[in-house]
Order: C-alpha cells, then structure tokens, then sequence
C-alpha cells in the first residue's frame, strides 16, 4: 500500500515537473531564433555605432581628437612592444568608416555575415590596443562570430533578398 506521503511526494514532483516544462516553453517561445539573432545584431552594434560617431565633425571628416589618440594614446601591444600605429591618420580614418558602416549593415541586415567579419576583426585589433579590456572584448568577438556563424536571421534585408531569389 502507498501511504499518504508517497501520494503526496509524487504529486509534489509532478506539479514541479509540469511547472518546469511550462517555464521551458515559455523561455523558447519567448526566445525565438529570430529575435535572438536580431538583438545580437543590435547588441554588437551600438558600442561600435558610438564610438564611430565620436570620431567624425561631417561627412567623411575626422576630428582632431580621432587622429590625436591614434598618434598619441593608442598603441598596439604585441611581443616586444608597445609600438605606436603606423600611419595614424588612416587608421583613424578606417576605424572611424568601420565603426560606422558596419553597425548600419548590421542593423538593417544587409551584408551581415560581412559586417559581424569586420567588427571582429575590428575587435582583435582593439584588444591587442587595450589588452585590459578583455572581458568585453570577448564578448563582443562572441556575437560578432554568433552573428557570422548563424546568419542575420529572418528579420533582416539578407534574408527577404533570399527569398526574392528563391522566387525568381
């Protein structure tokens, strides 16, 4: 014979089984594939889009203070360094287009295994000028590989051109 406690223990388990599984298929219903893709696309683009934003004073023209910390503070830390950038000027000028480009693409969708490519590339390069700031820069080298790996997903230009193509 089962005795009452028996019952109740089983019940007490099978009500926290099924409460479980509801939160789980909460959690995924919650947590698209989608919109998990499209908010990796955001998330890795605002750091980038502000710090671009900083480097320019109008179209295509870089303010003093972009060239100053490429000539002046920035140095690339690499075995039997630091060294200073060589050709300040055009660094500041790629990551200053990079930093701004590429969140754009990123945003819309459009061209986005290239972007994700850039900016973690782009990170690379700012770890090895700021080694100290390895917990995000990691992290920002993990959505830019997500975003490479899994694609823009269904919210993005990429993806409605794909379609368009498969229709044609």
């Amino acid at each position: 014979m089962i005795s009452q406690r028996q019952s109740n223990d089983r019940t007490d388990g099978a009500n926290v089984a099924t409460l479980i599984g509801n939160a789980s298929r909460f959690i995924q219903t919650l947590a698209q594939t989608s919109l998990t893709q499209l908010v990796l696309r955001l998330a890795l683009s605002v750091p980038f889009w502000k710090s671009g934003m900083l480097k320019w004073h109008g179209f295509l023209k870089l303010n003093d203070t972009a060239i100053t910390l490429f000539t002046d503070e920035f140095q690339l830390h690499l075995p039997g360094g630091p060294y200073h950038y060589p050709m300040p000027a055009v660094f500041a000028f790629l990551s200053g287009c990079g930093e701004v480009m590429f969140p754009v693409l990123l945003v819309l969708g459009f061209g986005t295994r290239f972007a994700a490519v850039g900016l973690f590339l782009m990170t690379c390069i700012i770890e090895i000028t700021v080694p100290d700031g390895w917990p995000i820069h990691i992290t920002w080298a993990a959505m830019a590989l997500a975003i490479a790996a899994w694609g823009p997903g269904k919210i993005s230009i990429d993806q409605l051109l794909a379609n368009r193509a498969r229709w044609a």
